[in-house]
């Protein structure tokens, strides 16, 4: 059984129970979820909804990829697309739920995971919390909503963020308002106890604490300085010699063109409208090209399929991207909009 849902006490929780997938996303996983989300928003003996996950190395690692590729690889695009369109739509839900939303993230929490979590309201972080956004790698955009939590960072982390694919540790995850609360792991099973005895979720904030620095304060006025130029190409152009600016370079380009070139246009939409249904249907423009017009396919192949981390992309580096190309794929899809 991949997810267990159940009312117990005054909460209703959903537990991801894929540890052997580090917990990604599978298209059943989100239409029960879903399903029990409608069932439990005009519950009164609901008190508020509590997601966590089985294992200690993810609360979820994405979405289910390999469903994806299989589908993908022959030539048929519509499942993929369906995922796509149901996922957004939970997305969205969670955003918009109007009762509180927690979420315990330990671990990996990464693509379809940050989906399912990062927009509830009671977003709890750990010492082992590692948060990202890493689909450039494998011919995608982040996506989920990703684009708008992605925006909504200071200055420009979310460009930063979004196509270097960088794992924010627990006070990164704050910073940048992907979390809201660092709570110790050890103490999460109490904290669930009194969830499930009183369904008051104030609980959350008396326990948060404050963690240690990451590393990504340090990095804010050299994000802030490169990665509001106009373009990709100008961002990497601007990047300085120094170890900081090379490292962050061959993490640009290790994603696909397209997909970078893509990011940085979503992130800067999803700034301008602010609104998580623009944001999804923005990234959905792209995903539902993504296999028939893009990287995705040879990308998943490169990471996790053959795992010989040498993807032949559609273009040779950033520059082979035109604007005309971006705008395409960012234009309507065929089949219309994503409709909430």
């Amino acid at each position: 059984m991949s997810i267990r849902i159940r009312k117990i006490g005054r909460i209703g929780q959903i537990t991801l129970q894929r540890p052997e997938a580090l917990n990604a996303v599978t298209y059943d996983m989100v239409l029960a979820i879903e399903a029990a989300l409608d069932g439990w928003r005009d519950d009164e003996r609901v008190a508020c909804v509590l997601i966590d996950a089985g294992g200690h190395k993810a609360f979820s690692a994405g979405g289910d990829l390999q469903f994806m590729y299989d589908t993908a690889s022959k030539g048929d695009f519509e499942p993929g697309r369906t995922f796509w369109r149901d996922e957004y739509r939970l997305n969205a839900k969670i955003a918009a739920y109007p009762k509180p939303y927690i979420a315990l993230c330990q671990g990996f929490t990464m693509g379809g995971g940050v989906g399912v979590s990062l927009h509830g309201s009671h977003r709890v972080v750990g010492e082992s919390s590692k948060i990202a956004m890493p689909e450039c790698a494998v011919g995608l955009v982040p996506d989920v909503g990703g684009t708008l939590l992605l925006a909504r960072a200071p200055g420009r982390l979310g460009e930063y963020l979004g196509i270097t694919g960088y794992r924010m540790n627990a006070s990164d995850a704050i910073l940048a308002g992907f979390a809201d609360y660092f709570i110790p792991e050890a103490e999460w099973s109490s904290l669930t106890e009194t969830l499930i005895e009183t369904g008051d979720w104030s609980v959350v904030a008396a326990l948060a604490r404050d963690p240690e620095d990451g590393p990504l304060m340090g990095l804010r006025a050299q994000v802030d300085a490169h990665f509001g130029k106009d373009s990709l190409a100008d961002i990497l152009a601007s990047l300085p010699g120094d170890d900081w600016g090379v490292a962050t370079a061959k993490s640009i380009r290790a994603g696909s063109p397209l997909s970078t070139n893509c990011t940085i246009e979503l992130v800067r939409r999803a700034r301008e409208s602010n609104y998580i249904q623009a944001a999804l249907q923005q990234e959905y423009r792209f995903t539902s090209r993504s296999a028939s017009e893009g990287d995705f396919v040879e990308g998943i192949r490169a990471a996790i399929i053959d795992k010989d981390r040498n993807p032949r992309w559609r273009h040779a580096s950033v520059d082979d991207v035109t604007a005309e190309t971006v705008a395409a794929m960012l234009s309507e899809p065929p089949g219309g909009d994503i409709g909430f």
